[in-house]
């Protein structure tokens, strides 16, 4: 039987393709504004998830928030490389839950998105 850390992990991982909500999957209260929501996460008394860098998109009944993170690789016992999300979150009853996200696997295809978008406003 998988632990609801492992699920976790593997939805950020882009691994699951379900949409999850990670406070209520760990048993934590909502956020109740967008500054209080994270991707951290800590198992075990390891970050596991560890947020680096939050840029707030939109803010309203429904926030768009991108952030940079890393994964604990625990057979190597250090980070691995800069990863990347964006989160969607439908604010309701008062507390924002996730409702989709995309995983950004790698600096190059960051990198891409860059690229396609700066193309596209040029335009």
């Amino acid at each position: 039987m998988q632990t609801e850390a492992e699920d976790l992990l593997r939805c950020l991982a882009g691994t699951e393709h379900w949409v999850i909500n990670h406070y209520n999957l760990i048993g934590k209260s909502m956020a109740e504004t967008v500054d209080e929501l994270t991707v951290s996460y800590t198992d075990g008394g390891i970050e596991t998830v560890k947020e680096l860098d939050k840029i707030i998109l939109s803010k309203g009944a429904w926030a768009t928030v991108i952030y940079k993170y890393q994964d604990w690789n625990r057979t190597k016992e250090e980070y691995g490389p800069d990863k990347y999300t964006i989160r969607r979150y439908q604010k309701r009853n008062g507390e924002y839950q996730q409702k989709s996200k995309f995983n950004i696997s790698s600096a190059a295809q960051a990198a891409g998105i860059i690229d396609a978008l700066q193309g596209w406003i040029k335009e």
